[in-house]
């Protein structure tokens, strides 16, 4: 049997008409999935009984609810789904009037990057359009309920997997959260982060209108690929000058996603590169706070990520410093592992 969830309106018009259903019933399915997030076919009941129990004998909805999940002392909560005997991690951020869930795309990574406890666990397959929107769905569902969270309001692809490694699926989901048939969100309230793989970033630039974040972390490329090995079949240069073939001056933002490390990457060469590196793109540079925990990497002192955000800001580039979030419950930058399935 295969899952309705992560289906587009062509897809489920085409499903309906194979059941000899109407085709505009694909739109009530679709409506079904991704406004009104049913959990089975009885509560479709605008469809026909004969129609449902035609669906209900090649298809299922695909929706699961989380099996464990952790609470920070700052409100940050980590999820655990299980896909396919694999463990994936989503990661719910409130703050204010926001809420930001953070989301996988694999299970594990690829890219391995040498600071990345994720990187720790090699590559076990991709997500499908419908692993990618149950986290979204179930979360949403959970802290919705809690009368505390509020739902979510942005989304960012930044959880386990790189997602330019499965393009296919990304877009597809960004699709449904988009498109007036699904979700209906505007594409300013999802980010999209990548490493820097060229193939996929362009297909995303051109073919979605979401926010892209590029992990950065050290403006020369020899330096970076000592810590990121991706940089190797994709250079932060050729990243670079890919993005100044777009226009990012209007609504769309790039920004890019910085690890300070004291002693490595925090040095006003490494702030005078920078500025070389990004001259001319509108942009913006997020500095986040290390959680110690793999490799040789030790935090940067306070004190000096607060003198690369005035410098780079006062020469003109925007520059904050990401607070730090989850810390306790593995579930910062850098940090996202399968450690909940032992608990």
């Amino acid at each position: 049997m295969e899952k309705l969830l992560g289906k587009t309106l062509v897809e489920l018009q085409a499903i309906a008409q194979s059941v000899d259903l109407p085709k505009f019933a694909g739109k009530q399915l679709a409506e079904w999935l991704y406004v009104r997030r049913a959990r089975s076919f009885d509560e479709m009941t605008n469809i026909s009984l004969k129609g449902r129990e035609a669906l209900k004998a090649s298809y299922y909805i695909g929706r699961h609810a989380p099996i464990a999940h952790a609470d920070s002392v700052d409100g940050t909560k980590k999820y655990l789904f299980a896909v396919n005997e694999q463990f994936i991690e989503s990661v719910y951020i409130p703050e204010d009037e926001r809420g930001t869930l953070c989301v996988s795309t694999q299970v594990g990574c690829k890219m391995g990057c040498r600071f990345c406890m994720t990187g720790t666990l090699g590559f076990h397959g991709q997500l499908t359009t419908a692993d990618i929107l149950n986290q979204i769905f179930e979360v949403d569902a959970l802290v919705s309920d809690d009368g505390v969270s509020g739902g979510l309001t942005n989304l960012v692809y930044m959880g386990e997997g790189e997602p330019m490694d499965n393009i296919d699926h990304v877009l597809r989901s960004l699709e449904i959260m988009t498109a007036s048939y699904g979700c209906a969100w505007s594409p300013k309230r999802l980010t999209v982060s990548s490493v820097g793989i060229i193939a996929g970033l362009k297909r995303l630039i051109e073919e979605s209108d979401c926010h892209l974040a590029i992990s950065l972390h050290n403006p020369f490329p020899a330096e970076r690929q000592t810590i990121m090995p991706a940089e190797k079949m994709c250079s932060i240069t050729e990243v670079v000058a890919l993005l100044n073939q777009y226009d990012w001056s209007h609504q769309r933002r790039v920004s890019f996603e910085y690890i300070c490390w004291g002693g490595q990457n925090d040095s006003p060469r490494h702030a005078k590169e920078l500025l070389r590196l990004l001259r001319g793109l509108p942009c913006r540079i997020n500095l986040i706070r290390f959680h110690e925990g793999t490799g040789n990497f030790h935090p940067s002192n306070p004190s000096v990520m607060e003198w690369l955000r005035d410098y780079l800001t006062d020469n003109g580039i925007t520059t904050t410093i990401r607070r730090s979030r989850g810390e306790d419950i593995l579930a910062a930058c850098g940090q996202l592992v399968n450690s909940l399935q032992n608990k």
